[in-house]
């Protein structure tokens, strides 16, 4: 696990300075305090921050082939690389270590682009091959692992795992993308390929990209990989429960290979239960876990975590978080490089900080939630797909739009009673009714805090297209499978594993999610709705599975996930922040925002008429963006 950095001269072979690269990799070192180097040659450079977790001894990178015509800089896992390299020996490959990274290097030379195909695990790397004079970039299938680039001016193409790396570049330019900035208020993040800077991009997942010298353009990157819901496996119940443990027990146990400490993350929910479940048995010693309990008792799952580290005895380690934890806005808008306003990347930051103190390596659950069926926004979604195929779009538009207009927007009431945001979701369709439900500020609420100018610069753009765009690649009419695709190709790329990576690399914390294990997203993707959501109840299936391993009150209790209290935080001790943060500074400055309608919202959360702690976090979040990002003074708009 580690940080990786890179130039190449994509026009020829000029000389880039030592210094200048030793800048970029030193940007990186969080992601890899135990070694670090840089490779340079003509036309090229390499950069290398190392977080030791297999072949300490051996595994340093740049990493090259023996006659030094195939080199790699990497940042991931690849939990099948032993099996690859008894395959490439068989084929004549000699190993000069026993590091995964050598194994892409081989792989590239026997098999070429098709290399990707082989590898089972979470990565991005930049490979150069002398003889063809190019590099290959690729990113893993579910973008548990990030990669950034850009082009710069001179023909000089940057990369690496975080955009600090390519910041660190004094010839990249700071402009604000306003389709990114939509994408932002509408989602809470910059969904990939866009990054908030108009020369990066992100490479997506599932992608890889050839960079020839002598190429004016880079060229688009290519899917190599994408899931495929059929929901037409005729597989009975029993068999898929004794299926689906088989997978899990072998996605746990591919990743326990490691020659420094692990553990696991154990919130209490369903997802990091199962793993830590899993893995007891598979190590030597007791598991070692780490789980966060808070103070305020409506957001502490502190005692189901309990229940399972006292049913495996494990080696279980608790913090507490107070519910007055908001010191890190400025931390976190410095860690992610860009807007970002997922309030749960607090305690997050928190676990991650808690388990390295223990181990080096944790096992989460992250991405159950999506292939298993367990958002409870998908049984809403459900019950309102029943609504919408009993009426056609022609009279639900103007009924439904009417209703939702005139109705109440109720934020105080039981969440049964909140009937405004299901009347707009009925006037539309499936695909726009869940990007409404996705939307961290909805359609109604975030254009009018865009000013004037802003609009004309948007162009009509609305990020509800990226939803559009990704249900045309789905490739199914099942109204679950649908949304769990969409949520797989934005939310869990975008939001949470964004989210573990830079929370967990901020520790020189490495973290692998068995529950992505591609093997098993794609088998998943073959069940039938039914076994996924049943009855109303999320995850059907495998709560049926894990009824032998895991007590009934974690397996079938609400689900609460990592939450902090962000309204009482903006009525009371950030109401001052708040103001002075949306109502001046460069927030205001930006020119991009109606003041009267960010004021009003202000107001209106304050006096308690209405709740707009979500959109006032997302706003807060972009204020701590331009401030410890961009700089008040070197802000440069997008025109």
């Amino acid at each position: 696990m580690c940080g990786i950095s890179g130039l190449f001269d994509t026009r020829g072979r000029r000389d880039f300075d030592g210094a200048l690269m030793h800048r970029i990799n030193d940007s990186l070192h969080h992601r890899g305090p135990d070694e670090g180097s840089i490779h340079l040659q003509p036309g090229l450079a390499f950069g290398h921050r190392r977080l030791s977790i297999i072949d300490i001894a051996t595994g340093q990178q740049p990493l090259f082939n023996a006659d030094h015509s195939v080199g790699i800089v990497f940042n991931g896992e690849i939990y099948n690389y032993q099996q690859l390299t008894d395959e490439l020996t068989a084929l004549g490959y000699v190993f000069q270590t026993k590091s995964d990274t050598e194994a892409i290097v081989h792989a590239w030379s026997a098999w070429g682009e098709d290399c990707v195909h082989k590898l089972r695990g979470m990565f991005a790397f930049v490979l150069w091959d002398q003889a063809r004079d190019q590099l290959f970039m690729a990113r893993d299938r579910l973008g548990v692992k990030p990669m950034f680039y850009a082009l710069l001016d001179d023909g000089t193409l940057v990369f690496g795992s975080e955009l600090k790396a390519l910041l660190a570049h004094p010839a990249m330019k700071r402009d604000i993308v306003p389709q990114a900035v939509e994408e932002y208020f509408a989602l809470g993040y910059v969904a990939e390929p866009r990054t908030i800077f108009r020369q990066a991009l992100k490479m997506p997942p599932a992608h890889t990209l050839v960079i020839k010298r002598g190429d004016q353009r880079l060229g688009q990157p290519r899917r190599y990989w994408d899931v495929s819901f059929t929901t037409d496996n005729k597989i009975d119940e029993v068999q898929a429960q004794e299926e689906l443990t088989r997978r899990l027990r072998e996605a746990v146990k591919l990743r326990l290979i490691s020659e420094v400490p692990l553990g696991a993350f154990l919130s209490g929910g369903v997802d990091s239960s199962a793993v830590v479940a899993m893995m007891a048995g598979e190590t030597n010693g007791p598991v070692k876990t780490c789980s966060m309990s808070f103070d305020d008792p409506q957001y502490n799952e502190s005692e189901f975590a309990q229940m399972v580290a006292d049913r495996y005895q494990t080696d279980h380690h608790v913090e507490m978080v107070q519910s007055d934890d908001f010191d890190l806005i400025d931390t976190l808008a410095r860690l992610y490089d860009e807007p970002y306003a997922d309030s749960s990347a607090i305690p997050t930051y928190r676990v991650c900080q808690l388990a390295r103190k223990h181990v080096t390596v944790a096992l989460s659950g992250d991405g159950g939630d999506e292939s298993f069926g367990g958002y409870r926004r998908y049984k809403l979604h459900m019950m309102e797909e029943r609504m919408r195929a009993s009426l056609p779009l022609g009279l639900r538009k103007p009924l439904f739009g009417t209703l939702g207009k005139l109705y109440p927007k109720a934020d105080w009431a039981p969440r049964v009673f909140r009937a405004k945001t299901t009347f707009q979701a009925l006037a539309r369709n499936s695909v726009e009714a869940y990007f409404h439900t996705m939307s961290v500020i909805r359609d109604n609420e975030r254009m009018p805090l865009y000013s004037a100018r802003f609009k004309s610069e948007l162009g009509g753009y609305n990020a509800r297209e990226l939803f559009l765009q990704h249900a045309e690649r789905a490739g199914t009419d099942d109204p679950l499978a649908l949304i769990q695709y969409i949520d797989l190709q934005t939310y869990l790329v975008g939001d949470i594993n964004t989210k573990v990576d830079r929370a967990s690399m901020a520790h020189s914390l490495e973290v692998r999610e068995p529950l992505m294990d591609h093997p098993l997203v794609e088998w998943l993707a073959t069940l039938p709705s039914h076994l996924k959501l049943r009855g109303g109840e999320g995850k059907y299936l495998f709560k049926k599975t894990l009824e032998p391993h895991l007590p009934n009150d974690v397996l079938y209790r609400p689900k609460m996930g990592f939450a902090v209290p962000l309204a009482r935080w903006f009525r009371g001790p950030l109401r001052q922040r708040v103001r002075g943060a949306l109502l001046g500074g460069p927030l205001a400055d930006s020119g991009m925002f109606d003041l009267k309608a960010v004021g009003a919202m202000v107001e209106q959360h304050e006096n308690g008429s209405r709740d707009h702690s979500t959109p006032l976090w997302t706003l807060l979040m972009y204020d701590a963006f331009l401030r410890n990002v961009m700089g008040a003074s070197s802000m440069r708009e997008a025109a």
